[in-house]
């Protein structure tokens, strides 16, 4: 009986460390995707959108980690709250969904649960930890990005002619 126990614990232990690794590689994969997507667009102002929410949300989360100093629940250091790793992740995910839409957000939003989730199943933090650093990244985006356009209208009026601009970038 004790031997079984001692199984179930350390398959339990061995899927919480999985879920942390797979919230690591999360974590990287959505800032990289949402800044990856401003070359891919060829969105110069997106680019320098993606770097004001991006590292206003790290200095902000940084500021609040040195400034409350809770401990995390597997007592491994004072800098629980707020999550970084899930600021990041809705950070990334709300800027797509800001620059270009709810379609290539839901598979981030996904993702950026998951990281939230990651970290609260492997002990790195409390749920509000997690709830924070949420809004903290959402905030960010929301703040710093506006709406991409893949062409622009523009309405014109010269010398008494009247008409609209269509551009697009190439």
């Amino acid at each position: 009986m004790l031997l079984s126990l001692f199984c179930i614990q350390n398959n339990a232990n061995a899927a919480n460390e999985n879920i942390a690794k797979a919230g690591d590689i999360t974590v990287a994969l959505l800032p990289s995707i949402a800044y990856g997507a401003t070359f891919y667009l060829d969105d110069s102002n997106g680019r320098a959108q993606f770097y004001q929410s991006f590292f206003s949300n790290l200095a902000l989360t940084e500021v609040l980690k040195q400034s409350v100093k809770r401990k995390r629940p597997n007592q491994h250091d004072n800098k629980s709250f707020p999550s970084g790793h899930t600021s990041v992740s809705f950070q990334s995910a709300t800027f797509i969904y800001q620059r270009y839409g709810w379609k290539p957000a839901i598979p981030a939003y996904l993702a950026a649960s998951f990281v939230g989730y990651s970290r609260i199943k492997s002990d790195w933090h409390y749920g509000s930890d997690v709830f924070a650093g949420a809004i903290i990244g959402v905030a960010s985006s929301y703040y710093f990005t506006d709406k991409f356009h893949g062409f622009q209208v523009t309405p014109t009026a010269k010398s008494g002619m009247y008409g609209i601009s269509i551009n697009k970038k190439w």
